[in-house]
């Protein structure tokens, strides 16, 4: 397929993960791999895509005053350590293997999103009183979330964002805190992968601009549109279509 179509592809998809607290990659790597890219170049153009997504919806959750700093620094710090140690073994593992994993992961995040309750939608709740439980939340999974990550070829937002909503967060704030997180974790990923020199430059280029302008457009409108129960459901939709997808292609 060419590149400018798969660019288009990637800005509407960019648009609506960013709107999600994620960067999209959750959805690059299997479109890739329909697209018949190489797998091994489809997880670390992924990675990539996904950090700048979670890049440029950052930039307008951080203006907005939406990322809890508290919150995302353990994450930050443990799955930035972890990520590159996925990627290192992303070529000891069968494709198969791989993409049942990512199956897996996507049908339970779907139904955590889909069947949350609606309690606390757009709470705020305050760092002072918890901090000690949500850095120890973070160190303790965040590096488990980096190891995944970085061998999936995901950022690990399917992870933290219902991680920051059963830590009590509104779908809103937990979106803008988990876009900060998986910036981090993409890219340590995707620096992981580099070693491997299997990268297609002129994908990732126009992939990544596309990427970029569609974060911008999502994250305004998640601000100002968005409803926090619409937020995970959307999410939670989003990832069961992708999990069917997947099984159906693996069957």
């Amino acid at each position: 397929m060419d590149v400018i179509i798969i660019a288009a592809i990637i800005f509407f998809l960019a648009v609506i993960f960013s709107m999600l607290g994620l960067g999209g990659s959750l959805v690059y790597v299997p479109l890739f791999y329909w697209l018949g890219i190489d797998m091994l170049i489809a997880i670390p153009t992924a990675l990539l895509l996904n950090g700048i997504t979670a890049s440029s919806a950052a930039i307008t959750y951080y203006r907005k005053k939406m990322i809890d700093f508290h919150v995302a620094a353990p994450f930050v710090i443990a799955s930035t350590i972890g990520a590159p140690l996925g990627a290192y073994f992303t070529k000891f593992v069968s494709i198969e293997i791989l993409l049942w994993i990512l199956s897996t992961v996507l049908v339970f995040a779907g139904v955590r999103m889909l069947f949350s309750g609606k309690k606390d939608a757009d709470a705020q709740i305050s760092s002072s009183s918890t901090d000690k439980r949500k850095s120890l939340t973070g160190i303790s999974l965040g590096f488990s979330i980096g190891v995944i990550a970085g061998l999936l070829g995901i950022g690990g937002g399917v992870f933290i964002f219902p991680i920051l909503i059963a830590l009590g967060y509104g779908a809103k704030r937990a979106s803008a805190t988990s876009a900060f997180i998986v910036l981090f974790s993409s890219f340590s990923g995707f620096f992981g992968h580099l070693t491997t020199g299997h990268l297609d430059m002129n994908l990732m280029i126009y992939t990544a601009l596309a990427a970029f302008i569609g974060g911008q457009v999502g994250s305004h409108l998640m601000h100002s549109k968005m409803r926090s129960e619409t937020i995970k459901q959307i999410f939670g939709v989003v990832l069961w279509i992708m999990a069917i997808k997947l099984v159906y292609g693996l069957m």
